[in-house]
């Protein structure tokens, strides 16, 4: 039993909460709906600041274990490995709490409610925070989303080990300098198929504690005061026992930027009696006023102040510490040895080989005398972590991991070979200011490694990038500035180049795919990220990766940004080929399937079991990410989408037979009326290592196994 199913220890608790409420003034209330909430000493209340972060480990509070990026750990397509981390980070927040608490510390990012996982789809790979999610596909943001809330937040019957938070509620990807006043216009079938599946999923499976709302409005309204979100779906159809938070500053934008009211009382009564109960900012101080002027009726204070104080009782922070067993958890487990093997762990398996002529990979250090190692995020460290991140005691680069991998062994020669985005490396230099030096690097190396991308000074938040980038999305899918050429440099010397792409976000690597020896994409791979890179590329490790996003060949084949029409958007709507497809990724062994079959008579209203046979017919061992699509025998259907998925351990020539249950919903289509629907067409169930499409099966070499339902 855990606590989401034990209601009477909930009912308690919002008992308790109302009962506090219930002493309160009405500005004492009204404070308690800040993000920054003053103690009520003659009730015993503490102060508290709600705002804090954990998109890949306990962020801007000092020491933590600093994990891959959230779009790095989708590309392991493992769920119980996302709840593994959850859990690592929720211990390190309660150790980190628990010493706060004894040193009287209640700042910002001190607190128990983490405002993570970002469930948005990453519909555009322009979008600069797109790194900050799972990737495009609404299944595989379901499905790791709940299994990393659930990591945050434990599974005791009594208490919430942190309180995880559901965010961008609900159609929120871009562009970044239009949010605060950018309409983001979808249908309801788009709305249904697309936005709204995993927000529904971390409601109703993961018992999310916290929806924080977006910025923007969507179909004319504030997505932070929008009844229809907050309230007829969220609460009504979806059951949410939480509360809900406003993004920062977010209220301010419905007078200023949305122009949907006239000045703060209307706006903070707007956002207050369409459900958001929380501030992040300090606007709601109006609601004092909003409710004298009759804007907002005081008993909706009531209820939002409730739910606030029964998410605290759920933390325990109003019991006795004995009664609570995260209480007992010490400050020594942060960053400790378990910790960073674990967070290599991680990233290693984040990594996804794009390409690999003639075996390129692995490298073989015993025939090796010279490595050239070039390229600005070679030895970049914010090219490790992304945003929202920790602080880490170590960071391991690129470089580095190679250094430490290799030894004295083999001499590492290296170059940064340009700067990350502009044409030269200092303001009095000439153009390509270091070509002179890689070509040198090349000269002597007998491999090259080129370790390109970007960080989070150039894809990110708005407000976070400073750069000719303008607001963190990216202008095109390029490698900016001179990295191109940097490569075309390496490729002249007759060496195996191998390229290492670090970044949080779809790159058009056209010409790489066509003229290099290697690619590997490693993402922001966190602070053991140059460890397990290396373990990559020297075999310690087969890469398991798989892309949760789509590779396209160039920008121009992408609709406008600003439309949220999902038509033509990411592989379950385009009609090109790809570059590289989601859900591909190679490994340095082969996978065979066979003997694909239903177990029992397949009724899709009451979820459909299939049988295969998985068998490993390389030499070394390794694991595959075995795939299911479905695929609506309907002409104006999606492309055939991902469903299903099961990580399988295979030794080398090791073959075995697992089963898969896809439930009822993976096949609903939804009319424009947003409604679900089973088909009479029938349907087509492929179940193999990548997506059934001509470009997987040609990079891959591999073709999946085909069910029929008709």
């Amino acid at each position: 039993m855990e606590l989401n199913e034990n209601r009477e220890k909930l009912r308690e608790y919002r008992e308790r909460a109302k009962a506090l409420v219930a002493q309160m003034t009405l500005e004492e209330k009204v404070e308690q709906t800040l993000h920054r909430s003053p103690a009520i000493e003659r009730l015993g209340v503490k102060k508290y600041n709600w705002w804090n972060e954990a998109l890949h480990g306990v962020a801007r509070a000092g020491t933590a274990t600093v994990f891959p990026q959230a779009i790095g750990m989708a590309a392991t397509f493992d769920e119980e490995l996302l709840e593994k981390v959850g859990d690592a980070v929720s211990t390190e927040a309660r150790a980190k709490f628990n010493m706060q608490q004894r040193g009287k510390d209640t700042d910002i990012y001190k607190g128990l409610t983490f405002w993570a996982p970002n469930v948005n789809i990453f519909r555009d790979p322009r979008w600069g925070r797109g790194h900050e999610t799972f990737g495009e596909d609404p299944y595989l943001t379901s499905r790791l989303g709940v299994r990393y809330i659930q990591g945050l937040q434990g599974h005791d019957e009594n208490y919430l080990k942190t309180a995880a938070c559901a965010k961008h509620f609900a159609v929120h990807s871009g562009p970044e300098s239009l949010r605060h006043e950018f309409d983001a216009v979808v249908t309801k079938q788009d709305m249904r198929e697309t936005y709204l599946p995993a927000f529904r999923a971390c409601v109703q499976e993961g018992h999310v504690e916290t929806i924080m709302g977006a910025y923007n409005r969507t179909n004319g309204v504030p997505c932070c005061g929008s009844h229809e979100l907050l309230i007829d779906i969220l609460r009504n159809e979806w059951g949410f026992e939480g509360h809900v938070t406003s993004d920062c500053w977010a209220i301010r934008d419905f007078y200023e930027g949305h122009k949907v009211t006239s000045n703060a009382q209307e706006s903070v009564a707007m956002a207050m009696a369409n459900g958001c109960d929380l501030n992040c900012g300090v606007l709601f101080t109006y609601l004092v006023q909003a409710v004298k002027e009759g804007l907002v009726e005081e008993s909706r204070i009531d209820e939002a102040v409730v739910n606030l104080f029964t998410s605290r009782m759920k933390l325990g922070v109003f019991d006795k510490n004995e009664d609570n067993p995260f209480d007992k958890i010490p400050y020594s487990v942060v960053d400790s040895k378990e910790m960073r093997a674990f967070n290599r762990e991680v990233s290693t398996k984040s990594i996804v080989l794009l390409k690999n002529e003639n075996n390129t990979l692995p490298l073989d250090k015993k025939k090796l005398r010279t490595i050239g190692v070039i390229g600005p995020n070679a030895d970049n460290r914010k090219a490790l972590v992304g945003n929202y991140e920790g602080t880490a005691s170590r960071y391991v680069t690129v470089l580095e991991g190679i250094q430490d991998y290799v030894g004295d062994e083999v001499r590492v020669m290296y170059s940064m070979g340009c700067h990350l985005y502009k044409d030269r490396m200092t303001r009095l230099a000439e153009a390509n200011d270091r070509s002179a030096e890689v070509r040198g690097i090349c000269e002597e190396s007998d491999v090259i490694i080129a370790v390109m991308g970007m960080d989070a000074t150039l894809e990110g938040e708005q407000g976070d990038t400073g750069n000719e980038y303008g607001c963190g999305d990216k202008p095109d899918l390029r490698l900016p500035g001179i990295q191109h050429d940097i490569l075309r440099i390496a490729k002249e010397y007759q060496k195996p180049v191998i390229l290492v792409v670090l970044c949080g976000s779809a790159t058009a690597l056209t010409w790489e795919q066509e003229h290099l020896d290697a690619i590997v994409q490693g993402w922001y791979p966190g602070a053991q990220g140059g460890k397990a890179i290396a373990d990559i590329l020297f075999g310690e490790a087969n890469p398991q990766g798989k892309l949760p996003v789509t590779f396209y060949r160039t920008t121009e084949e992408l609709p406008d940004f600003e439309d949220y029409s999902m038509k033509g958007r990411t592989y379950r709507y385009m009609k090109q080929e790809a570059l590289y497809p989601f859900g591909y990724g190679l490994s340095y062994t082969t996978f065979d399937y066979s003997n694909a079959a239903f177990v029992g008579a397949p009724d899709i209203r009451q979820g459909v079991e299939i049988r295969v046979t998985v068998k490993n017919t390389g030499a070394m061992d390794g694991t595959e990410t075995v795939q299911a699509y479905v695929k609506a025998k309907r002409e104006d259907a999606p492309n055939a989408q991902l469903k299903g998925i099961r990580k399988v351990d295979l030794k080398a020539g090791e073959e075995k037979t697992l089963t898969m249950k896809l439930p009822p919903e993976a096949f609903w289509l939804f009319d424009e009326n947003g409604v679900a629907e089973y088909i009479a067409e029938g349907y087509e169930i492929s179940i193999g290592g990548s997506q059934p499409d001509a470009r997987s099966c040609a990079l891959t070499g591999r073709n999946p196994q085909l069910l029929q339902i008709n």
